[in-house]
């Protein structure tokens, strides 16, 4: 029969293998996140001076030469040109909006009574069947 003593160091030699694994595998994810921020980071560098350029040069050069000069998509060389624009605000533009209706003093526009409707008048007829129901 094992021992007690036995069992335990089974139990710690698979765990401590497990460890290792863990650990090497949380030590590369965190290698390749930290070079993918870098990445990105240094791509958004260049993005950026590609709009640059793009919107410098947008008086003596278009989208379309670009491309059949360059080989790249048009669709790439709008976005980057575009990215770096500022965008439009939305909303209306300060000043368009209606002005508040006046009140009379004393009173607020939330507490006043609607108009009373008249009511029809009654007939002899019956009213109408509701739907679902028989007569």
């Amino acid at each position: 029969m094992i021992t007690t003593d036995e069992i335990e160091r089974r139990v710690e030699k698979a765990d401590a293998d497990k460890s290792a694994k863990r650990t090497a595998a949380a030590r590369e994810v965190g290698e390749l996140a930290h070079r993918r921020a870098a990445l990105a980071e240094e791509l958004a560098d260049v993005e950026r001076k590609l709009g640059t350029v793009l919107a410098a040069a947008a008086d003596v050069i278009g989208i379309d030469e670009l491309t059949e000069f360059t080989d790249v998509p048009a669709a790439d060389l709008t976005r980057w040109l575009t990215a770096g624009k500022p965008r439009a605000r939305r909303g209306r533009p300060p000043g368009s909006r209606r002005p508040k209706p006046e009140t009379q003093p004393g009173t607020s526009p939330a507490l006043a009574s609607p108009e009373p409707r008249p009511e029809p008048p009654m007939t002899d007829a019956q009213p109408p069947a509701v739907q679902g129901q028989r007569s």
